[in-house]
């Protein structure tokens, strides 16, 4: 995904996403979904206050978000920033 990509460039000086990335044999992903447009700004604003970093991918031309990203974060460190998320399947 790129927001996954861009959240890893963007934040590479965190050192939560040098650890990911030094142990690539370890490397663990989530994906969740939420339901509309609306919810996923919601998650965004979770995150942004809780000071987990993130980045919000948005489809160009359409200008449309469509999916978001955070730094490699313990799920404890998460709070309640993204439980209205279903895991994806």
């Amino acid at each position: 995904c790129h927001a996954s990509v861009a959240v890893m460039q963007k934040y590479r000086d965190d050192e939560r996403v040098k650890t990911y990335v030094d142990d690539i044999n370890s490397m663990h992903k989530v994906v969740l979904e939420t339901k509309n447009e609306a919810s996923l700004l919601k998650m965004a604003e979770n995150l942004k206050q809780n000071n987990i970093p993130y980045y919000l991918w948005t489809e160009q031309p359409e200008n449309i978000p469509t999916c978001l990203a955070t730094v490699p974060v313990v799920r404890s460190d998460l709070g309640d920033a993204l439980k209205k998320c279903s895991l994806m399947r």
